[in-house]
């Protein structure tokens, strides 16, 4: 049986190569602070696009995409601020909010998902 840290992180992989094909490239993974964590940091043209990974096996109980709250949001902000304040070469970027919901073998691309 797999637990949820590795169906997290094949679904993070899942997500990380969609966004590949659809032109995005990798800045950094798993960014950490103290308050929270951005899964997945990528460039899409001239937009630093700060993405939200959520895994689910189905839809059930709302889905991937209705578990990204308000206070997760509120910590991925946090997170980004802090990302922005170590790496003076990613503030020229304008940013944006992504979510990717993974549900089984469906992978859903929410762009925009918030804002600050």
């Amino acid at each position: 049986m797999i637990n949820r840290k590795d169906a997290g992180n094949s679904g993070e992989d899942a997500a990380l190569d969609y966004l590949k094909q659809h032109g995005l490239t990798l800045v950094t993974r798993n960014y950490r602070c103290r308050a929270g964590e951005i899964d997945l940091v990528m460039l899409q043209g001239g937009v630093l696009v700060l993405i939200e990974v959520r895994y689910r096996e189905s839809a059930a109980f709302g889905g991937a995409a209705a578990s990204v709250t308000w206070r997760k949001q509120k910590r991925i902000i946090i997170a980004a601020r802090h990302l922005l304040a170590y790496r003076a070469d990613l503030r020229r970027y304008p940013a944006r909010f992504d979510v990717v919901a993974v549900e089984g073998t469906k992978i859903e691309w929410i762009r925009n998902a918030f804002t600050l």
